[in-house]
């Protein structure tokens, strides 16, 4: 931002979150910019007849860009009272007034910019911009006390959810400039967070590139080898196609033993679980309250071993993935776990990753239920090189996923300062800490 200069002359504006604000600048409450600020409604279940209307909810934000997405699709019937009172139109500040989590605070705003005339749900309010205020301008600064935290002293933390105290909300106090000269600062933000907004996509699109890069380069090398001028065969099984002519096709249960280890002892940590394809360990909380006799029902695995989620799968097919145990702990029912005998432990584990279990199960005819077993798996049929290529392979993934990895923490980080550059932006601007008059 050193290429944006400072106002000529400042004042205290008594604020504490401000500070110095541009002398000609007005100090107010936040309710003196706004004309209304009325609580949604749910309504009562559509008819599709016609009679609907368009309902914004909170899972409609699109936080980023600080307006609703493009194309809600939720509809509700809104009774005529309800419709009139608390109608949403364009360029009309959605504030979301329960939710959060732990991770997210309650009191996220965005700006409507359809042409539909609308309502919100009874987790939001609509925010009607006054005349003194305009839309864009008053849009960012309330994003801009969003990021700062400034919400948080006006949250009521209610049975797990957040609920926000709007009437203490809008009583914060703000510093603005007239309505031209906002209208000309958030004109100029568009412009500064579009360009952003740009570089922040095609980071998030390299991300993904070399992902599916990754995933490609694991299926690749555990199922035609490291050596692009082997001779190949055809495995006999449809879904895997030609192999290396060294390779064998042997069935899941001949190279993997079922465990069924009990836990015959109160272990409080390291309860282990699965997420896309990671083993992660549960924090404590997590298993507060669990007697010992629940414990007993948890079974044990050791470094090395694997570990299938097979419930639940019409619900989350991504619940068919599996990885490779790190450390000593104990896993739920929910996951069948097998130790590898007469193949690399680690190889396998890329193998499976490597496999879309969905589509193999749904190949082998038996479809997917809402759980499976291990009889049900077990002559799914597993690629075997020689062990000396099963090693090779192995660390040949290792080394390349590792470099793969490397690039997608680093832009990840370039994404995280991109963004912060941009709210420290938009903060700078609506605080009148520089000038963004006269920017083209």
């Amino acid at each position: 931002m050193s290429q944006y200069k400072a106002y000529s002359a400042y004042k205290n504006s008594g604020i504490m979150w401000i500070g110095q604000v541009p002398e000609h600048w007005g100090v107010r409450k936040l309710k003196h910019l706004i004309s209304q600020c009325q609580n949604g409604v749910w309504g009562d279940n559509p008819l599709e007849d016609g009679s609907d209307t368009l309902c914004i909810r909170v899972a409609d934000f699109d936080r980023d860009n600080r307006t609703v997405i493009d194309n809600p699709s939720t509809y509700r019937q809104i009774s005529k009272d309800h419709q009139e009172s608390r109608l949403v139109v364009k360029n009309d500040i959605l504030l979301e007034k329960s939710g959060g989590g732990a991770q997210t605070l309650v009191g996220a705003n965005v700006r409507y910019l359809g042409d539909e005339p609308a309502v919100c749900s009874n987790f939001v309010a609509v925010v009607k911009p006054s005349e003194k205020a305009d839309p864009g301008w008053l849009n960012y600064l309330m994003s801009s006390m969003y990021a700062l935290k400034i919400n948080l002293r006006s949250i009521k933390q209610s049975t797990g959810i957040q609920n926000l105290d709007s009437e203490q909300y809008l009583d914060e106090g703000v510093a603005a400039p007239s309505v031209e000269e906002q209208t000309t600062i958030a004109a100029a933000l568009d412009r500064e967070t579009a360009r952003i907004d740009a570089l922040i996509q095609k980071k998030t699109r390299f991300i993904e590139l070399l992902k599916e890069k990754r995933e490609a380069l694991i299926t690749h090398a555990v199922t035609k080898g490291l050596d692009p001028k082997v001779k190949m065969k055809y495995s006999g099984v449809e879904w895997i196609g030609q192999v290396p002519e060294h390779w064998e096709v042997k069935p899941f249960f001949a190279l993997v033993t079922e465990l069924k280890r009990k836990n015959t002892g109160l272990i409080e940590t390291n309860v282990l679980s699965l997420s896309y394809g990671n083993i992660i360990q549960k924090p404590k909380s997590r298993n507060m309250g669990l007697t010992p006799e629940s414990y007993e029902t948890y079974q044990i695995v050791e470094a090395g071993e694997m570990v299938f989620r097979f419930t639940d799968l019409q619900n989350d097919k991504r619940s068919l993935r599996s990885a490779q145990v790190t450390q000593r702990g104990i896993i739920t029912s929910a996951y069948l776990a097998v130790k590898p005998h007469g193949i690399d432990s680690t190889y396998f584990a890329w193998l499976m990753r490597s496999y879309d279990l969905c589509k193999v199960f749904y190949a082998m005819g038996g479809g997917l239920r809402q759980s499976l077993k291990f009889e049900d798996v077990k002559r799914l049929p597993i690629l075997i090189p020689s062990h000396e290529q099963q090693a090779n392979i192995a660390n040949a993934i290792d080394v390349e996923t590792a470099r793969i990895d490397t690039l997608v923490d680093k832009t990840e980080q370039s994404i995280t300062l991109l963004k912060e550059r941009r709210a420290a932006f938009i903060t700078a601007a609506v605080t009148g800490q520089i000038d963004l008059r006269g920017k083209q």
